[in-house]
């Protein structure tokens, strides 16, 4: 077979054209905190393709809590992570963290404690399962107890990293009480367990999760930071907006069986309460007010340092590209 004397040449294209495309998608790296029944939200950037369309190739880490994701952000491990306590209290100390962008304006977790269990006050010379000290879980269970005047130092703090293992540890008896996402709420087994408290009653402007960058970063790599934050917004943009895509990706991610009442629950959770904000506006004023209760909550020892944490650019730069 003989062919055609054009050929070489495109193949010759073919060969260049392949990794030329591959070399325009500018290597980044997010960490976020292992999606659940939410995970549509964060994962639709990376799943619907929206990173690649804004010339990036997104490697996403899941870590267990806010501690570590903080850390892998900190050491240079990653470009950016969504979290919000652990960058409050590293603010207070001088650190070179910037929040660029908030998706999810309150916090979606519940206080539930087992038969027999039905107040905050019940959990005197009890145990709560929470997590890590500091971390998003552990506050809500000090702010519960503190709303309600019991001395954490009269309750035992278990720390159990993941919601799945909290709950599970509450349904067997290990512990009196546990800190989860509310997407437990509608499982058959949640039907015996009472809820003592939802976390937005103790932490009303609590912010559950922002895009954090370093101030380093943001310098050196800014047309990323940018592409970055245009990806996410776009995708979340998408995501609130087209319910069965996102329950088809939550369920994909995370193995759901088709009849995991979790998925659709706290989608229209989300969306109906209006937690959700895909132009990720920067709260500062309830960023403080969070600071201030981890001072109160003896959590850190200073405040201050929020306002200049702030970097305004990178998402206004965004939105401007995206049209507004």
């Amino acid at each position: 077979m003989t062919l055609p004397k054009s050929t070489p040449l495109i193949v010759a294209v073919m060969l260049l054209a392949s990794p030329c495309d591959a070399q325009q998608l500018a290597p980044w790296r997010n960490a976020l905190i292992q999606p659940k029944a939410d995970a549509g939200f964060y994962l639709m950037a990376s799943k619907g393709g929206f990173f690649e369309k804004e010339g990036l190739k997104v490697e996403t880490l899941e870590v267990k809590d806010d501690t570590i994701g903080f850390k892998a952000l900190m050491s240079g491990d990653v470009d950016s992570y969504l979290g919000t306590a652990g960058a409050l209290a590293a603010v207070a100390r001088g650190a070179d963290v910037k929040f660029v962008g908030c998706p999810w304006h309150g916090i979606p977790y519940v206080v539930l404690g087992r038969s027999g269990i039905s107040r905050i006050e019940d959990l005197k010379g009890k145990s709560i399962a929470a997590s890590a000290p500091g971390t998003p879980i552990d506050i809500v269970a000090r702010a519960a107890l503190a709303m309600f005047k019991v001395p954490a130092s009269q309750v035992t703090f278990a720390a159990v990293g993941a919601d799945r293992e909290r709950y599970n540890a509450l349904l067997a008896g290990v512990v009196d009480a546990a800190v989860v996402s509310n997407e437990y709420l509608p499982l058959p087994s949640s039907k015996k367990l009472n809820v003592l408290l939802e976390g937005k009653e103790a932490l009303p402007k609590a912010i559950r999760f922002c895009v954090l960058m370093t101030g380093k970063t943001l310098t050196q790599r800014r047309e990323q930071a940018i592409r970055f934050m245009m990806a996410e917004i776009k995708s979340f943009r998408y995501a609130v907006s087209h319910r069965d895509e996102t329950l088809k990706v939550t369920m994909d991610v995370t193995e759901a069986k088709p009849d995991d009442p979790r998925p659709a629950f706290v989608f229209d959770d989300a969306v109906t309460s209006g937690v959700v904000q895909p132009d990720f506006p920067i709260p500062v004023d309830k960023l403080i007010w969070m600071q201030q209760q981890l001072f109160e909550l003896g959590q850190i020892s200073k405040v201050g340092g929020v306002e200049k944490a702030i970097d305004t650019d990178i998402r206004a730069e965004a939105l401007k590209r995206l049209g507004g």
